[in-house]
């Protein structure tokens, strides 16, 4: 598909999606929320695709919030409708199956920090800088930043964030797990180590790696024994798989296996 606000590369099994509006800092307005929808929906049906690395185009920015010139002109109904259309896009993303890493370099605030929580995994380069700076706005994060990051931070942190809209940077950031791991050096040390580990994620069986997503995203807010049970019944389909007979032969064998995806 052609869009006209984000950039599309495929190699090796991992597409690179590029939220390209740098003039603005890659602010989220209404096209790109619309294209990365359509864009992540066409990804998730393209076998030759295992990995999304997410990024935002310039130095300055992953993505600097949402497009204040169009939330200036929302009302209390076509903000509510706006946040559940942004959730519905963002919870594609987390439930795309297929590992979604988010790449911040420079900025990631308001929607683009919500963005990127919902991403499967967040790499950040040292000059990154993160934040829910909606508070200075007369708001409260309104994609998915109030639920989404007490689940990754703990309340106590979550609410200091969002409390006072704070912009904190990398460092801070991994320390209380809002990322994942910060890459030391410039945009391309981010590039790199981004790549090499979206291909160790390409390299593994596409089932499992779909089924553990599934499994940690479902389980995550039930009770343990729902949470256990639902384990074992993720477990079970996958011991039906040809992978999963595929990896244990080639196990036995001393060789690599060959995944495909059955």
């Amino acid at each position: 598909m052609t869009c006209e606000t984000l950039l599309l590369s495929i190699e090796d099994r991992i597409a690179t999606v590029t939220l390209n509006r740098p003039k603005v800092l890659n602010a989220l307005n209404a096209l790109m929320l619309r294209e990365l929808d359509q864009l992540f929906a066409s990804l998730a049906l393209d076998d030759a695709v295992r990995v999304i690395l997410l990024r935002g185009s310039g130095a300055k920015a992953f993505a600097a919030g949402a497009d204040i010139s169009e939330l200036a002109e929302v009302d209390a109904t076509s903000g509510e409708q706006l946040a559940g259309s942004v959730h519905r896009i963002f919870r594609r993303i987390e439930t795309l199956g297929k590992p979604v890493i988010a790449c911040i370099d420079g900025f990631a605030l308001g929607g683009g920090c919500e963005l990127a929580m919902a991403c499967t995994l967040r790499l950040a380069a040292s000059t990154a800088r993160l934040g829910q700076p909606e508070i200075k706005l007369g708001l409260i994060p309104g994609y998915g930043g109030s639920q989404r990051l007490p689940r990754l931070v703990g309340r106590g942190p979550a609410l200091k964030m969002i409390l006072t809209g704070t912009i904190i940077d990398a460092a801070e950031a991994l320390r209380i797990g809002l990322v994942d791991e910060v890459v030391p050096g410039d945009a391309e040390a981010l590039a790199l180590r981004a790549q090499a580990l979206a291909q160790l994620l390409a390299s593994m069986p596409p089932l499992a790696v779909a089924a553990a997503i599934e499994a940690v995203d479902r389980g995550a807010d039930l009770p343990l024994d729902q949470a256990l049970a639902l384990e074992a019944s993720i477990f079970g389909r996958l011991c039906a798989t040809e992978d999963k007979r595929e990896g244990a032969r080639a196990f036995l064998e001393k060789r690599a296996p060959a995944w495909h995806g059955r």
